[in-house]
């Protein structure tokens, strides 16, 4: 009985055994000469501390400790916190990276162990300029991938770096852009929201989201400071040369001590600061791209970084008129929101469908990654044994310098005769396959004929015919010429069917009219990103089928030949690329304020000079 009634106390101190938390907390950069906190976190009450031995700094003191606990009724529901933390002052000896190793302390006689710290220590403070020099003249130095520049009265204590992560990239590489600021000697309060940032034209730009601004400190030009980067974004170069980035601006409201001198102790006390504005200004850069080399692989997929790829297959054996899913997955880091749906080449007699595609990208400082899941979705019409071909995906690897092509197993599928199903045979394609529900359909509305219902016609009822008469020939001779009739016109239109890329040049323009028609209902709900995307997809669709170019082939260089080799418009080439660019920039860049309304104008009136041309 005993045994028992203590289960409840052995059970909540193991508990609290578990929610134990012991931790060690330290700046992660410090300088040279300068004391600093370094302490111990414990959530209940302990005793015995082990620190270990600060080999690498001067102990001052410690440790010293302290307590705290609060307690808070929320809904009725009591909850408590308690903590112990043990301070020590400390200096470093020299500049570097030290690690301090792990202490142990004892809660409710176990023993715990902390995490271990990392501390950077930087050097000391170097003697600076005159103020008289550093205040005439901005001072412009490089420093890895950026610049920096000082100006304004409070000569060189805070300026705004433009830091660039490469500044020689290929066409389509990530590069990362950041604004960071520095400051020492000056109290920073905010920035306000007159910022002014380049356009950066010639780049598709991902923004970064900073959640948090961290402070750190930095040795820079021999001083330190406190840094924050107070902006990022991703820039993808669309063109081969040298971009120029233009300067950014930045507003900063600092507190200034007063100079006027004080009446009493209460100014000295509660009005020694006022607020100023400054103008920060980061200097511009350039950037160095280096065109894509040639020999591009045929499956090039527009994608610029490091891919991998995976595929798999619902079902290798399955009947006709049962769908069958091809899953294909792209992983990697690079360009992922501009690769193009690699094409799959199902065997004839397949129904396929529009590819389902599903993204998730990341964006970090690291640069976009993530994966693309595009699921392919065909209805096989006909019995027999077939092969998938291999997919392909090729893309330029960044850091082998030269191309990659990825490619999937090739799959033999089986296709058995579906139940009920009797034109599952090896059709040729193109014929219009009789759906196996409207057989089944047949069995609910044919009604069972009964002999004994069944009575035979009188003589005079029957209608008699001479023979070698007029009536007779016509009689014999309309059903000959009606299924002649019909003969032909089946066979024309088995013909048409069978020439897809025939059928699919008649049917470009309904085609591209009912996603410009999606678009504009798109456009009405303001859903401006999938607007874009419907006008790039109407006007992609639009040229593969009427130029008779797989998807996964389209580009700029494609299209562009294609055209001039059936002697179209040089206008209206130029216009072709204008409005697959202005699609691309808006769907990916929408700070290049390109209007919606005006771009779907373009786009219908293309495809209406298109289909005056012969193509």
């Amino acid at each position: 009985m005993t045994f028992v009634c203590l289960l409840p106390l052995l059970g909540v101190g193991i508990l609290r055994a578990e929610d134990v938390q012991f931790r060690a907390q330290a700046p992660a950069q410090v300088i040279v000469g300068r004391p600093f906190q370094f302490s111990y976190t414990v959530n209940q009450r302990a005793k015995d501390l082990r620190a270990p031995e600060f080999t690498d700094f001067d102990y001052i003191a410690g440790p010293y400790t302290s307590q705290s606990s609060s307690t808070s009724f929320v809904n009725g529901k009591r909850t408590s916190s308690f903590q112990m933390t043990f301070t020590y002052t400390l200096m470093a000896q020299k500049e570097g990276t030290f690690s301090i190793p792990p202490a142990t302390i004892t809660v409710s006689g176990e023993r715990y162990t902390s995490n271990g710290v990392k501390i950077t220590v930087l050097p000391e403070d170097q003697p600076q300029q005159s103020n008289s020099n550093s205040g005439q003249t901005a001072q412009r130095s490089n420093s890895g991938s950026g610049q920096t520049t000082q100006s304004g009265p409070e000569q060189g204590n805070i300026f705004v770096r433009t830091l660039v992560s490469k500044t020689k990239v290929y066409e389509q590489e990530a590069i990362l852009l950041s604004y960071k600021v520095y400051v020492a000697g000056v109290d920073l309060k905010q920035f306000t929201n007159n910022t002014t940032l380049p356009d950066f034209t010639s780049f598709l730009q991902q923004k970064i989201d900073l959640q948090d601004v961290q402070l750190e400190l930095e040795n820079y030009n021999g001083r330190n400071y406190q840094t924050a980067t107070i902006y990022s974004t991703l820039l993808y170069p669309q063109k081969a040369g040298d971009i120029q980035i233009e300067p950014a601006s930045f507003e900063a409201v600092l507190l200034v001590p007063n100079q006027a001198r004080s009446r009493s102790i209460f100014d000295d006390f509660f009005n020694s600061y006022t607020t100023a504005t400054r103008t920060l200004r980061a200097p511009g850069t350039t950037i160095h791209v280096t065109p894509l080399p040639a020999g591009k692989p045929a499956s090039y997929a527009g994608g610029v970084g490091k891919f991998t790829m995976d595929a798999k297959l619902s079902s290798t054996e399955v009947k006709t008129n049962e769908a069958i899913t091809l899953t294909l997955t792209i992983r990697g880091a690079g360009n992922m929101k501009l690769l193009k749906t690699p094409a799959v080449d199902w065997p004839e007699g397949f129904e396929q469908y529009d590819p389902k595609v599903t993204n998730n990208f990341k964006t970090s400082t690291g640069g976009m990654s993530g994966t693309r899941t595009i699921e392919y979705l065909a209805i096989p019409r006909a019995a027999g044994e077939y092969i998938l071909p291999a997919i392909q995906f090729g893309y330029f690897d960044t850091e082998k310098g030269k191309y990659e092509v990825l490619s999937t197993p090739e799959y033999t599928l089986h296709i058995a005769r579906g139940a009920g199903d009797q034109t599952a045979t090896a059709q040729p394609a193109g014929v219009n396959y009789v759906n196996k529900e409207n057989i089944r359909e047949l069995g609910s509305d044919i009604r069972y004929i009964s002999a004994a219902n069944f009575v035979p016609a009188s003589d005079s009822e029957v209608l008699h015919i001479p023979f070698g008469s007029w009536q007779m020939y016509l009689l014999y001779g309309c059903p000959l010429i009606i299924a002649a009739l019909l003969f032909l016109i089946f066979r024309k239109r088995i013909r048409e069917n069978a020439d897809i890329i025939g059928m699919r040049k008649r049917q470009a323009n309904s085609v591209a009219r009912k996603r410009l028609k999606t678009a504009k209902k798109l456009l009405s709900e303001q859903k401006k990103e999938q607007f874009f995307e419907e006008i790039e997809r109407a006007s992609l669709q639009y040229l593969s089928d009427r130029l008779s170019i797989p998807t996964a082939d389209l580009n700029k260089e494609t299209i562009t030949s294609t055209l001039r080799n059936r002697t179209i418009d040089e206008t209206l080439i130029e216009r072709t690329n204008r409005v697959l660019s202005d699609a691309a920039f808006a769907r990916y860049a929408p700070a290049m304020g390109i209007k919606p309304e005006d771009l779907y104008a373009q786009t219908e009136q293309l495809i209406n000079d298109l289909e005056d041309c012969k193509l």
